[in-house]
């Protein structure tokens, strides 16, 4: 589990699994404290897992490990936007998520692609969670810069970066600025259950 000066539980409406309510997403990385290639494996193996339409398994990832291949981590940091790349320099470890849009069973277009690589994406974050590292996904980076530093072929849409690392001291975040300390230390929040889950048609609450 996740060192407990960094946890910050969910306060679920009903009970849930510690790990998936101990998961959550700091900006404050360890820098000292590096991620060895045994680790990564279990994450991507975690990901190997995780269900896909088919069986198709559409995810693919690009790891990006500082300790082992400095330029490819600064490429894909260099593919992030400013207001990421200011927290995330921290980081040891950046593996770019894409998501094949052809299946390979019959080459039809695969409408679950994006779906799927999110659920493999997830069981990184769970694993490592379990693993006491921490995780952050992120949306915000140049998918098109990404797609020519890495040659990701055209069939294969970029999706999310995970920044992967132990977490750091969210003190550490207010000399970088306060707005991103205190969206760091906030209460995590969710929209209640009776908000998006329905019970037998859509609009009726749960």
């Amino acid at each position: 589990m996740q060192n407990s000066a960094h946890n910050k539980p969910a306060l679920t409406q009903v009970p849930i699994a510690d790990l998936i309510a101990n998961r959550w997403s700091s900006r404050a990385f360890d820098v000292a404290k590096p991620v060895n290639q045994a680790q990564i494996l279990s994450l991507l193996e975690a990901a190997r897992w995780a269900p896909s339409s088919y069986n198709d398994q559409p995810w693919r990832f690009i790891v990006c490990h500082k300790s082992t291949n400095n330029e490819a981590w600064q490429k894909a940091f260099d593919c992030l936007m400013p207001s990421n790349q200011v927290w995330v320099i921290n980081a040891p470890v950046l593996i770019i998520g894409c998501a094949n849009t052809v299946l390979d069973v019959n080459g039809q277009a695969n409408r679950f692609a994006q779906y799927d690589t999110g659920a493999a994406a997830i069981s990184i974050c769970l694993q490592a969670a379990h693993m006491g590292l921490m995780t952050h996904q992120m949306g915000g980076y140049h998918a098109d810069k990404a797609r020519e530093a890495f040659t990701i072929p055209a069939q294969f849409s970029p999706m999310s970066m995970i920044a992967v690392g132990y977490a750091g001291e969210q003190a550490q975040l207010n000399l970088i600025s306060t707005e991103l300390y205190e969206r760091d230390v906030a209460a995590r929040k969710r929209k209640p259950l009776s908000e998006v889950c329905f019970a037998g048609d859509w609009g009726k609450a749960i």
